[in-house]
């Protein structure tokens, strides 16, 4: 299920007066780090804009991924597969998750040279990452003969249905004792002594030990209000879900063009791999110096557009200074419904029937786009900000937090209790930039 403003409310948390953790967003990250903070008896308050998993939380492909990661990713997929496992049973809910597999196919040697490496990389990790034959990739996957000539495939790596799952473990963080307020926004925080202690909302003032910024795409925005440059930009994606339709493969897998996903439903979740779209606001240009060593790599395939639309977080127009009085960005647009190129619909159902031909005919039964936050190494924040002990930033996963969101749940959960995370967070630093 694909979010809007209209979806019906879920959460309906009364904001305490104080807590010891306020978490901003109700996306998967935020939302794992209220279940950890319950879980621990610690008092967490997450406010939410719009809609718990509103935004991409459940837009995103609903992979749950090891395989082909940037190695300082690796350790938290590691963790966050074995935790996915666990949600699954202890929450009582059902997340859509499943140990499939995922593959990575290769229409030409260099993508096998390139598979080697990770499968190489991932015996330091221990990871069932193997190199696959044309002949099984065949024997796995019913595509077009020939298409492939052979692969890498994870067996221990997975899925789940994201908007169901996020959503899933936010209501186990409710029962746990966590406040949750949907249609509430943080508009500004609240400092004494140069410290973070809270922060103003929608509802009024909470008093807060920690906070938390989970904002995803509304990150830097929010950022830039409290004094903190945070240079992450966002990048648009298309997505759509097919019909159901017999399955040609049961896993998760993607070509150097294209990717897929078997659903619930038993439909597949489709998108292009390498086809986005940025839209051009003041921050492309206030974060150029941070995005112009990797712009050539990190932007293969995007194609720019000189004006997003209204509302949108970089929006030419958009409110840029409000104090907690003032109504915000973020009211304006409770949850950024982003449409899906129209164009690209068509290219994937074509990419589809090419690979698939006995999949011809396939409708499409819906569509969406969705408004990724990434960071100029496509690696995510997960740091406090600045000269603010208070304040945590968690965000700009660049496509990948779906996955790995448990870990960094867990992880937080522990660091905004008083604790270590218990795992070497410096490749994730703030001040890398």
């Amino acid at each position: 299920m694909i979010y809007s403003e209209n979806t019906p409310q879920q959460f309906h948390g009364e904001q305490p007066q104080e807590t010891d953790v306020l978490i901003i967003g109700g996306g998967i990250i935020g939302v794992c780090t209220a279940y950890y903070l319950a879980k621990k008896g610690v008092s967490v308050t997450l406010c939410e804009k719009g809609r718990v998993a509103g935004e991409q939380s459940s837009r995103n492909w609903g992979w749950i991924r090891q395989q082909g990661r940037d190695e300082p990713e690796i350790p938290l997929s590691i963790e966050a597969r074995r935790l996915w496992e666990e949600l699954s049973e202890e929450t009582g809910e059902d997340l859509g998750y499943s140990a499939t597999g995922v593959y990575y196919l290769a229409a030409k040697h260099e993508d096998l040279e390139n598979f080697e490496k990770f499968v190489e990389l991932g015996r330091k990790y221990d990871l069932d990452t193997c190199m696959i034959s044309r002949a099984q990739v065949h024997e796995d996957i019913k595509g077009k003969e020939g298409r492939w000539i052979g692969g890498m495939h994870t067996a221990s790596d997975g899925r789940a249905e994201p908007g169901q799952a996020t959503l899933g473990i936010a209501k186990a963080a409710e029962r746990l004792g966590a406040v949750i307020c949907e249609n509430n926004a943080v508009r500004t925080l609240v400092k004494s002594g140069g410290e973070v202690v809270g922060a103003v909302t929608e509802q009024g003032e909470i008093k807060a030990g920690q906070v938390m910024l989970a904002g995803g795409a509304w990150s830097s925005l929010f950022a830039a209000n409290a004094g903190i440059k945070l240079p992450q930009l966002s990048v648009e994606l298309t997505v759509a879900a097919t019909q159901a339709v017999p399955d040609v493969l049961p896993a998760n897998a993607s070509d150097n063009t294209f990717a897929m996903r078997r659903r619930q439903d038993g439909g597949y979740t489709l998108a292009l791999k390498n086809n986005q779209t940025h839209h051009i606001g003041l921050d492309s240009f206030k974060f150029l110096k941070e995005w112009l060593p990797n712009m050539a790599e990190n932007l293969k395939g995007t194609s720019i557009k000189p004006w997003s639309p209204k509302n949108y977080p970089d929006h030419w127009m958009q409110k840029r200074r409000w104090t907690g009085a003032d109504i915000t960005p973020f009211e304006a647009m409770r949850v950024l419904n982003s449409k899906p190129d129209q164009k690209e619909l068509g290219a994937l159902t074509e990419a589809l029937v090419d690979r698939f031909p006995q999949l011809k005919g396939t409708k499409l039964q819906s569509a969406w786009g969705g408004l990724i936050d990434a960071m100029p190494d496509f690696l995510p924040v997960i740091d406090r900000a600045p000269n603010q002990n208070n304040l945590h930033i968690v965000t700009g996963f660049s496509g990948h937090g779906f996955g790995i969101g448990p870990s960094i749940g867990r992880f937080m959960a522990d660091v905004l209790s008083g604790k270590s995370a218990g795992h070497d967070l410096s490749s994730f630093a703030f001040n890398r930039f």
